[in-house]
């Protein structure tokens, strides 16, 4: 039986709802809508991210055969490909771009007397895509 939050759900309460949802209310993200919320959004997306999806279809199979577990990752139900479809398309980017900003400007005082894991946060971007590029290991050693 299942007892406590998920793995995931322990990774994503380190970024702050606060910030997420002035980010959002910035861009006006979520006027309007019916469906899916840019939280759900944010929380789909970087589901997908950390498991390996390369296509909508695959998140969404993901997140059915995910479906017990999904309230407690903070996803209220499995998402259909086309909803999914349709936000990634007509949502505005700005609003995930200033919340990695947030979450830059959080992280940087976290590590900036740390000897031992030293970062120069200045020049230093980390960035979760979706996306995968296959590449030739012939071509590309």
């Amino acid at each position: 039986m299942h007892s406590g939050k998920t793995v995931f759900a322990q990774l994503m309460m380190f970024g702050s709802e606060y910030y997420f949802n002035k980010c959002v209310d910035r861009y006006r993200g979520n006027y309007r809508v019916r469906k899916l919320s840019c939280r759900e959004q944010f929380l789909t997306m970087s589901f997908a991210q950390l498991t390996s999806r390369e296509s909508l279809r695959d998140i969404e199979n993901c997140l059915v055969a995910f479906s017990d577990k999904l309230y407690h990752s903070g996803i209220n139900k499995p998402i259909p490909k086309s909803t999914l479809a349709d936000a990634n398309e007509n949502r505005d980017w700005r609003i995930y771009a200033d919340y990695a900003h947030c979450l830059i400007r959080r992280a940087r005082p976290l590590y900036f007397d740390d000897p031992e894991f030293r970062l120069d946060m200045n020049n230093m971007v980390y960035a979760l895509d979706s996306t995968t590029i296959d590449l030739c290991l012939s071509m590309f050693p």
